[in-house]
């Protein structure tokens, strides 16, 4: 018995892992081709980690890949080394007319290049293009940020007043009005894409980030049934004693049932955020200024329109955006357990 115990035991943890390095390999992926070299992001077969570049010399040799400048305002270009001689470099590079040409530069106009492209993420930062020309990422944060902050607010306050009347008030109908409430989760959001396309654009708020988080203010079936759950679990005799002490409904709500819900809450907050910042759907829909866009909009400026898509800026971009999410997770993985797993149980 006990040997087929641990051979299941080693089954378990064998699809266990295998499933985790299946998820993670996308994320892998991602991380790997933000530090390569244009050249290697897209080559066949795949190479997992970046090497040090070469180019094709015109006598068909393969020489080490580095950035020359040929002045301090100059833009950098990827050419080949030939040879080097104390303080000069001898470099061949591309010429008008598909030549090539020679010539010795200065050492100091030249940038040998790590094998890992940290400048990536830099680059991705400051990445020219031919509509902005250049990519405001910080803008783009900011906007998203900027958003995400008020989705959230408006949710964790809207649906937990809705959701504590729903499970700590009794009141005629409350339990229909719940299945209403539910029943719209079955509701696809394409179905209501154009009504509320056109509300807003009646009210002016089409080309400004509004429609993004003023909805949040408003309630959402699905955060509204977890906190409700949440909040009949918990025990209604201190909600009785804090009447026999004289608070308010409201009272209640704020200084006894808030307090104890910070799991819920969390949770709640922590999924509005996700959502919001890795929303496409929406700003695609309402912002029509290129200086509102948000960060998971704004990665599309990083495909060209000439089919040249700059893959490592657009990996080491994603990245980015990914990053903040991934630490608040971290940050919060103690009560966003807790709260997924407390919600729903009685008592």
């Amino acid at each position: 018995m006990q040997a087929k115990s641990l051979l299941a035991k080693i089954v378990v943890h064998a699809a266990l892992l295998t499933g985790s390095v299946l998820f993670l390999f996308p994320l892998l992926w991602m991380l790997m081709t933000s530090v390569k070299p244009t050249s290697q992001a897209m080559e066949m077969p795949p190479r997992p980690l970046p090497y040090r570049e070469t180019l094709k010399g015109g006598d068909g040799r393969e020489y080490p890949a580095v950035f020359y400048t040929e002045g301090p305002k100059a833009e950098e270009k990827l050419v080949a080394m030939l040879a080097q001689n104390g303080g000069q470099v001898h470099l061949e590079m591309d010429a008008p007319g598909g030549t090539k040409v020679q010539q010795w530069v200065p050492a100091a106009n030249v940038r040998v290049p790590g094998n890992w492209r940290w400048e990536n993420y830099w680059k991705a930062i400051t990445y020219k293009a031919d509509k902005l020309g250049y990519i405001p990422f910080v803008r783009y944060a900011r906007n998203t940020l900027y958003i995400a902050v008020l989705a959230v607010l408006g949710t964790v306050l809207s649906n937990s007043l809705i959701a504590y009347g729903f499970a700590r008030i009794k009141w005629p109908g409350r339990d229909i009005a719940f299945g209403i409430t539910i029943a719209t989760m079955m509701i696809p959001f394409p179905v209501l894409m154009v009504p509320v396309y056109v509300i807003f654009k009646t009210l002016g708020w089409v080309g400004s980030p509004k429609p993004l988080w003023v909805p949040a203010f408003f309630g959402s079936a699905f955060n509204i049934f977890l906190l409700r759950q949440f909040f009949m679990s918990l025990p209604f005799e201190l909600s009785d004693a804090a009447r026999i002490d004289g608070c308010s409904e409201f009272r209640i709500f704020r200084s006894v049932i808030l307090p104890l819900a910070k799991p819920a809450l969390a949770v709640v907050a922590l999924f509005t955020f996700m959502h919001v910042w890795n929303d496409f759907l929406g700003p695609l829909i309402y912002l029509t200024d290129q200086k509102m866009y948000t960060l998971a909009y704004g990665l599309q400026a990083y495909q060209s329109q000439h089919g040249g898509t700059q893959w490592p800026l657009l990996m080491a971009a994603s990245t980015m955006v990914v990053l903040p999410v991934i630490i608040i997770f971290f940050l919060a993985q103690k009560t966003f357990i807790q709260g997924i797993t407390v919600t729903g149980m009685k008592n």
